[in-house]
């Protein structure tokens, strides 16, 4: 039912509260709702949050909006991890009714000492709340008690005092509440940092190490030995998660051949996505990586280097996965009695057999978990989960609880370029991070539309990660753009999400299709293993890491950066300059600022002018202040309106810190 004072519209909620919204330890929060009540009395309205203990915080005062009618607006921070809860509540305040009434009739004459004594009246029940505690805000209720009753003094001088700062701010943290109505509890769920902020970088460990003979071209395969020693250079570059795609044995029935060919070399490795053969299956390693005691050697060097292991969890299987003669039931059998293998038309999967969900739920659900804790127990703490939404919702649901249940601090990142219901309805029931539309959004308005949706409108459900590439998509924008197109991504990229991601080989340029038109890279990584040499890049120039270490490291020393819910779009003159701003507040409390102008167009410079919304930004209209470029060292004064020249080829990218002069 509608409570005596309605309130409405509640935001963060999720499913109608049935699913948690989606907070992070230190993170702000907003909190909404519509709130009114009938004739012209002042009402008030507070956010009130439970932390996991139980233990009901301090309420948080709700401002009124300044353009939506009848909305209120909080922000609150929870300060630790695990299940919340918040409630709205909202009352008449007849203090603030009287205050708004005594303004205007006591100047007019009307009914003056009525209303001092009616004022008198409320402040004395504001002040019997007041006993025992908060010593000056009772002087100060205490003058206004006494300005109602002299009648000595001029009748606007004693109104003065009724509508004075010092007595608004003890109202403002002590209000009289009558017709108290309250909204919730719903649930928010708090998680690790890690589930906001971080710089991914995928490898496949196969590659890294991998040698090839010039004379033969025999290649030989990288294991976890050698690719523990590329982690270092992860780690200088300023990542924080190494994301490996699957480990385990590859089938060898309708093995895959370079480019996805169906004609395989007696030495082609296959696509670790054909997951499962005579060696092992979802639990077990690849025998060509080596063996789990050094896959157990690899996260451990991992975390010596400040980096998180994620693997990838891929539900489907090779014809020859030991699944496919010990469950027959995982899967579809078709009216020809073969099961069926995955496809997504055009493509198919011939080296994959889908999981029938439908078959056997239970013991589907049972052998997933037990996959999962198996990792978790060598020392992986996120998984990348491949093409959740080919998998029914309700299962993901039950997986992702049965595992925040024991280990809260597990994450799940959802690969799901989809339908956005989907999308939104698998970061509801539970999927930490999201992969999203990033890739394909190049146009200005495309992009700033969905920096908007991602940090406003479905910020309660899905948080982003943006990869600037993957092993399966290779943008035309990259494709043509040249090394400045790799600058853009990478700068938007960094900046425009807390949480974005880069696959090995971006920083080399890497960009030739396997044929016009498609987004599939040319000798895929996914079909055969690639060799690179890394040292010949960097001593030859031929690479963007330094790039991607300055844009980590600036995303470590600004706060603002680190935040999803922050961003400001600001105007340009010019359709391929973007420009937005993210504001927080350091550790030490101060203001940290950062603003963001990207050159969209690798093919050209472009100068316009930048005009800020410095309202938007907590400045005054006029005002002026320095900006220090984070990339480049450089250092201008600006105000709202601000000249740019960004030239693709030297620099596309102004990443600013704002230094206030006040």
């Amino acid at each position: 039912m509608v409570g005596r004072i309605p309130v409405m519209n509640v935001m963060p909620v999720v499913d109608l509260g049935r699913q948690p919204a989606k907070a992070t330890v230190g993170e702000p929060l907003p909190v909404r709702a519509t709130v009114f009540r009938e004739g012209h009395d002042k009402l008030g309205a507070e956010v009130v949050l439970t932390d996991p203990s139980g233990t009901r915080r301090p309420p948080v005062r709700m401002t009124k909006h300044a353009e939506v009618p009848d909305r209120y607006d909080a922000w609150v921070t929870p300060d630790a991890g695990g299940a919340w809860t918040f409630e709205v509540q909202a009352w008449s305040d007849p203090v603030a009714t009287w205050q708004h009434a005594a303004g205007l009739k006591i100047p007019a004459g009307v009914d003056t000492e009525l209303m001092f004594t009616e004022g008198r009246l409320l402040l004395e029940r504001v002040r019997g709340d007041l006993d025992g505690q908060d010593t000056a805000a009772r002087q100060v209720v205490d003058a206004a008690i006494e300005a109602c009753t002299d009648t000595s003094r001029p009748e606007a001088a004693r109104l003065a005092v009724l509508q004075s700062p010092e007595l608004d701010a003890v109202l403002l943290a002590h209000p009289l509440r009558e017709l108290v109505t309250v909204e919730g509890p719903y649930p928010l769920y708090a998680d690790r940092e890690r589930a906001l902020f971080g710089s991914w970088y995928e490898f496949f460990p196969r590659s890294e190490g991998a040698t090839q003979d010039p004379a033969t071209g025999t290649v030989t395969t990288g294991t976890f030995r050698t690719a523990a020693k590329r982690l270092d250079a992860v780690a200088a570059m300023g990542f924080d998660v190494i994301y490996l795609p699957p480990i385990h044995p590859i089938g060898e029935v309708n093995r895959k051949g370079p480019n996805n060919t169906l004609t395989p070399g007696p030495d082609d490795p296959g696509s670790p996505w054909a997951i499962g053969s005579k060696h092992g299956g979802h639990d077990a390693v690849h025998p060509d990586l080596g063996t789990l005691e050094d896959f157990d050697a690899f996260v451990g060097r991992a975390r010596e280097l400040g980096l998180e292991v994620a693997l990838d969890l891929a539900l489907q299987a090779a014809p020859d996965h030991p699944w496919v003669t010990e469950h027959p039931e995982f899967f579809t059998t078709r009216a020809d009695g073969t099961i069926a293998f995955a496809e997504n038309p055009p493509k198919k999967y011939q080296d994959i057999y889908p999981i029938n969900f439908d078959n056997d739920p239970s013991g589907i659900c049972r052998e997933v978990l037990r996959v999962v804790k198996h990792w978790m127990a060598h020392g992986v703490r996120i998984f990348r989960v491949d093409n959740p939404h080919t998998k029914p919702v309700a299962f993901w649901e039950w997986l992702l609880k049965e595992v925040r249940r024991t280990d809260p601090d597990v994450l799940f990142l959802s690969e799901a370029f989809t339908r956005p219901a989907m999308m939104r309805g698998l970061g509801s029931v539970g999927f930490h991070q999201s992969y999203t539309y990033f890739t394909w959004r190049t146009a200005k308005w495309e992009i700033e539309e969905y920096l908007r949706e991602l940090a406003s409108e479905s910020d309660h459900v899905m948080r982003p990660n943006f990869f600037v590439n993957t092993p399966d998509i290779l943008h035309a924008y990259l494709q043509y753009g040249g090394p400045a197109a790799f600058k853009v991504r990478a700068a938007l990229a960094a900046t425009g999400s807390p949480s974005w991601g880069v696959y090995a080989g971006y920083e080399l340029y890497e960009h030739v299709a396997v044929k016009p038109g498609s987004e599939e890279y040319l000798d895929s990584e996914k079909y055969q293993i690639r060799v690179r040499d890394w040292d010949a890049a960097e001593r030859e120039g031929r690479t963007l890491a330094p790039y991607l270490t300055r844009l980590n490291e600036v995303r470590r020393q600004h706060r603002a950066l680190q935040l999803l819910r922050n961003v400001v779009i600001h105007s340009t003159d010019d359709e391929n300059v973007l420009a937005f701003s993210k504001h927080a507040v350091a550790a030490d409390g101060t203001p940290d600022d950062v603003i963001v102008v990207i050159n969209l167009d690798p093919h050209a410079t472009r100068e316009t002018t930048v005009h800020l919304d410095l309202p938007a930004m907590g400045m005054d209209w006029g005002e002026s202040f320095a900006v220090h470029d984070e990339i480049t060292g450089d250092a201008w004064s600006w105000s709202q309106h601000n000249y740019v020249r960004l030239d693709p080829y030297h620099e596309p990218a102004h990443v600013l810190t704002v230094r206030r002069t006040r």
